[in-house]
């Protein structure tokens, strides 16, 4: 495996960062994961534009432009040979000293991995997710932006624990107003009434890739689509359920809190949008 190191492509021995980098020490650092199909990254442009958009959120410059930052995604694809598989992009502070101030950092890294990826097993795409409702909340969005994807995931992972403590691949993550945010990597719709249903950007979740395009290719399909408020009753009750996430891509969801939801396996439209998401995203 060849590893993309701020402009060189090294050996996964030789990838090294220092332990004193603020991504390391602090969290402090922005990042995105990245489809691969049939050679191409997928939606390329988004993510990248995604990631400066929370780099500059946080004051980070990332040393190479855009352009060049896609120059290097594809490649680091390239030199790997993949035809499918992931990208995990990650841009860190760079090493400074110990302590916050960001003015005693210098060389932020810029790091490219492209590998395989396999989030889910593949027969829970066939019977559906089961999920609990985690008690770590989402992160405040007065705290810290969730359309920030920074390296400090911990609140996700506090929530992730308590999924698969319960014996549960997702945990589904309650906002400070007690309404639905998103799960603990990837976003969360219903369908009510024929009626697709997701929690709004307010909401405090991240605006997520994948989530956009599903949104996209519903509404090609003749689908009413709602950004609305959403509580746990609403998915207690929808008819159908289901997860969209760059590694999970779209997969249902068929019980949350052990109330099933809908018949207990994946619905129709579920499935329809999986099978359409499955053609846009290998370009057919």
């Amino acid at each position: 495996m060849k590893i993309y190191l701020n402009g060189q492509y090294v050996s996964e021995d030789e990838a090294k960062v220092s332990v004193f980098d603020h991504g390391l020490l602090y969290g402090d650092g922005v990042f995105e994961g990245i489809r691969i199909y049939n050679k191409r990254v997928f939606l390329i442009q988004e993510h990248v534009t995604r990631l400066y958009e929370s780099a500059r959120a946080i004051r980070l410059v990332i040393p190479i432009s855009e352009a060049e930052m896609t120059a290097a995604l594809e490649k680091t694809v390239e030199m790997n040979g993949l035809t499918d598989g992931y990208i995990r992009l990650v841009v860190t502070r760079g090493a400074g000293s110990l302590g916050l101030d960001i003015r005693r950092t210098s060389n932020p890294q810029v790091i490219i991995i492209a590998d395989r990826i396999s989030l889910y097993p593949q027969e829970l795409y066939e019977t559906g997710l089961k999920i609990i409702t985690a008690s770590t909340i989402r992160n405040h969005p007065q705290a810290l932006s969730p359309r920030i994807k920074s390296l400090n995931y911990l609140n996700n992972i506090m929530a992730k624990i308590e999924g698969t403590d319960a014996g549960c691949l997702e945990a589904l993550m309650i906002n400070h107003k007690g309404d639905v945010a998103e799960c603990t990597g990837d976003n969360i719709f219903i369908v009510k009434n024929g009626i697709l249903k997701t929690p709004s950007i307010d909401a405090g979740i991240l605006e997520g890739i994948t989530r956009n395009a599903v949104i996209q290719l519903a509404r090609e399909a003749g689908l009413t689509v709602e950004e609305v408020t959403l509580t746990r009753h609403d998915i207690y009750v929808a008819e159908e359920c289901f997860l969209t996430g760059t590694a999970a891509e779209v997969i249902a969801v068929v019980e949350l809190d052990g109330r099933k939801i809908g018949t207990g396996v994946p619905g129709e439209i579920t499935k329809d949008l999986k099978h359409r998401f499955e053609k846009f995203a290998r370009g057919e």
